[in-house]
């Protein structure tokens, strides 16, 4: 017959072995890859930053597309930085634009 102690040391390795695969895995909304083409800048609505960290195994700019769609490009690519600061340069624009005071004809 197998002792408890021997039962529970076993149950308790597989549970810290399940935890820990669980908890490496990458998250299914991070991006495991970057494109390998360019995006046409008129293609994009958007974009949003994912970090390198212990659930998303690399850094990326996401962009979001008109089409609904999201690619995953790399950050160290300088069209990549190109797009993102045209998006920030139209937004600000649009920032600035919405402070002024409206002008009464």
């Amino acid at each position: 017959m197998v002792s408890t102690k021997v039962t529970v040391t076993v149950i308790t390795l597989v549970t810290l072995c399940a935890l820990t695969i669980q908890t490496s895995a990458v998250h299914p909304g991070c991006c495991r890859r970057h494109i390998k083409g360019k995006l046409k800048f008129e293609s994009i609505k958007g974009y949003s930053v994912q970090l390198l960290t212990e659930m998303c195994p690399i850094s990326a700019i996401i962009f979001h597309l008109k089409s609904g769609k999201k690619c995953c490009t790399d950050p160290a690519l300088d069209w990549v930085m190109d797009y993102v600061n045209r998006i920030r340069y139209e937004a600000q624009k649009v920032h600035q634009n919405a402070q002024s005071p409206i002008k009464k004809h």
